[in-house]
C-alpha cells in the first residue's frame, strides 16, 4: 500500500485519541486525511464500544481502500486481560460480521493494544526510553499522573512512537512487549511510517 490518502481510526477514549492523532500528524497526514472515532462517555464499557463498532468501521476502510490508499487504528487497552486476547476479540467482532479475518497481507489496519493502558506507552515513550525508568505492563500508571500531566506527555510521546517506526531506526533494547508489537503492527495502516 501507498503512502495513505485517509486514515480512520477507533479509540477508547481521550487520551489513546490524542496520542493517535498526534502520531498520524507527525507521520505526515493532514487533519483533513483523518477520522477518529471516540467512545462516547459514560455510555458504558468502551473497550466493548470499540469491538462492537470495529467490524462497521473494518469495512469502511476496506471498501475505502479499493479506490484510495486507506488505513485503519483501532486502539483498546488490554486493562488485565492479555493483548492476545483483545485480539481474539477483534478477530470475534469480524467473524460475528461475516467478515474475513484480518489478511496481514493486504488489510492497512493496525490493531493498536497498549497493556496495561495507554498510559503505560506515554510514560515509556516520553521517560522510560531514555532514563531507563523500570516500566511495566503490569502496573496502572494512569493515576500517577493528573489529566494535564498526561495531555502534556502524550505529544512528545507520540513523535517518540513515530521516529521509532521509521525503517532505518534501531529499536531501543527493553522494550515492553505491547510497544514493541505496536511498533511492527503500525506500519500496516501507515506504511510511511515503517
Amino acid at each position: 500500500m501507498n503512502s495513505p490518502s485517509f486514515v480512520y481510526g477507533l479509540v477508547e477514549d481521550r487520551r489513546q485519541l490524542q496520542f493517535i492523532y498526534r502520531f498520524l500528524l507527525a507521520a505526515g497526514l493532514g487533519r483533513h486525511q483523518v477520522s477518529i472515532e471516540l467512545s462516547p462517555s459514560a455510555q458504558g464499557s468502551a473497550e466493548q464500544w470499540v469491538r462492537e463498532n470495529f467490524a462497521r468501521q473494518a469495512s469502511k476502510c476496506r471498501a475505502r481502500n479499493t479506490r484510495a490508499a486507506t488505513g485503519m487504528v483501532v486502539m483498546l487497552d488490554a486493562d488485565v486481560r492479555t493483548v492476545q486476547e483483545r485480539l481474539d476479540a477483534l478477530d470475534e467482532a469480524l467473524k460475528c460480521a461475516a467478515q474475513p479475518p484480518i489478511d496481514r497481507n493486504l488489510d492497512p489496519i493496525a490493531r493498536l493494544v497498549p497493556k496495561r493502558n495507554v498510559e503505560t506507552w506515554i510514560l515509556f515513550l516520553s521517560t522510560g526510553a531514555v532514563h531507563a525508568l523500570p516500566i511495566d505492563e503490569e502496573s496502572d500508571y494512569k493515576l500517577t499522573k493528573s489529566s494535564e500531566e498526561w495531555s502534556a506527555l502524550t505529544p512528545s510521546a507520540a513523535e517518540t512512537f513515530f521516529n521509532w517506526t521509521r525503517s532505518n531506526r534501531a529499536l531501543t533494547s527493553g522494550l515492553i512487549d505491547s510497544l514493541a508489537r505496536g511498533l511492527k503492527e503500525i506500519g500496516r495502516a501507515v506504511p510511511n511510517a515503517r
